[in-house]
């Protein structure tokens, strides 16, 4: 079964996290969440989910994980300045693993300049930001180019989900 890194701080779209996190689980893969400090409970931006983190990203290693999720909410803007985040990320693409993203996750994945020339969806708004990154944007539920795997928002966490499960 593989091995799958949630990357997650403070004020997550709750359902974002939580959908993803118990189906992977529930698939019988292995789920790690990975935060900025290990041990510190992060809270959903609807107060409906926390979780604690079970590693630093400085612990993290890409080595040893199949993929990562990235939930969307205020929950990658509380990380993509991290310079460990970005490495990790760029890592795992580096050896073309699946890295699934949704709603405001894919703004790590244009802070880690990975968007030039990708095909990816994302939170409507973001539309000009995923542009000027360098990928091409398409309105869709589920969006899904070599080993990235976009969605927009909550609506579509079952297209998400079953896209991550596909490659898990």
């Amino acid at each position: 079964m593989s091995k799958v890194a949630f990357l997650l701080a403070n004020e997550f779209e709750d359902s974002e996290m939580q959908v993803p996190y118990d189906e992977v689980k529930k698939a019988g893969h292995h789920a790690d969440i990975i935060g900025l400090q290990a041990g510190e409970t992060v809270k959903g931006k609807l107060g409906k989910a926390e979780y604690t983190t079970d590693k630093a990203i400085s612990e993290a290693k890409a080595s040893d994980y199949d993929a990562i999720v990235i939930p969307g909410g205020s929950s990658p803007e509380n990380l993509r300045l991290d310079e460990d985040i970005l490495q990790f990320v760029k890592d795992i693409n580096a050896s073309k693993k699946p890295i699934a993203s949704i709603c405001h996750g894919p703004q790590i994945l244009a802070s880690a300049d990975l968007l030039q020339g990708r095909t990816i969806t994302s939170y409507p708004p973001l539309q000009d930001d995923m542009v000027n990154a360098g990928a091409r944007f398409k309105n869709e539920e589920v969006v899904v180019d070599g080993n990235f795997i976009t969605s927009r928002t909550p609506d579509d966490e079952p297209a998400f989900v079953r896209e991550l499960l596909k490659v898990l």
